[in-house]
């Protein structure tokens, strides 16, 4: 009970410490630097997660051991992709983007934009607003708000 009381103790006494002597912490347990703009709360949590882990025995073979498998199998994936002709970051952009919801003819788009209601009405042929017809969602956001929007993020799809 007293071991637990003191390393309580310890832990709380981290949040009196300062930004450099918070650095000097992690230097000393991953011996690099922090990452830039790194909050200091994680620097308080990792000296934490170190002292307690020191005392108490950090993760358990079995935990290890799953992290391990979790790691190889991300780095694996990675990896695949990389050997891929054309995977690239920007190619997962569009595999998400085209996962976007598709609006049927028929549906209605209603958009509150600084206190007017917007109604846009979809049609086979594009989107009708005020009794116009328009190509595309991004080009009634323009004509809403006078700048660029993706049109479906503007209307919530």
């Amino acid at each position: 009970m007293r071991a637990k009381l003191d390393i309580e103790t310890e832990v709380a006494a981290f949040g009196d410490l300062s930004r450099e002597e918070l650095t000097a912490q992690w230097e000393k347990i991953y011996r690099c630097a922090p990452p830039k703009g790194v909050r200091r709360e994680l620097l308080i949590r990792a000296a934490a997660w170190q002292l307690q882990a020191k005392r108490l025995g950090g993760f358990s073979t079995e935990t290890r051991r799953m992290l391990r498998s979790a790691i190889d199998r991300v780095e694996k994936k990675f990896a695949d992709r990389d050997r891929q002709p054309n995977a690239a970051i920007g190619d997962i952009k569009v595999a998400s983007a085209s996962k976007r919801r598709q609006v049927l003819p028929g549906a209605r788009l209603v958009r509150d934009w600084n206190g007017k209601t917007h109604i846009v009405d979809v049609v086979e042929n594009g989107f009708v607003f005020e009794a116009k017809v328009y190509p595309s969602l991004s080009s009634i956001a323009r004509k809403i708000t006078g700048a660029h929007w993706s049109g479906p993020r503007f209307f919530g799809l």
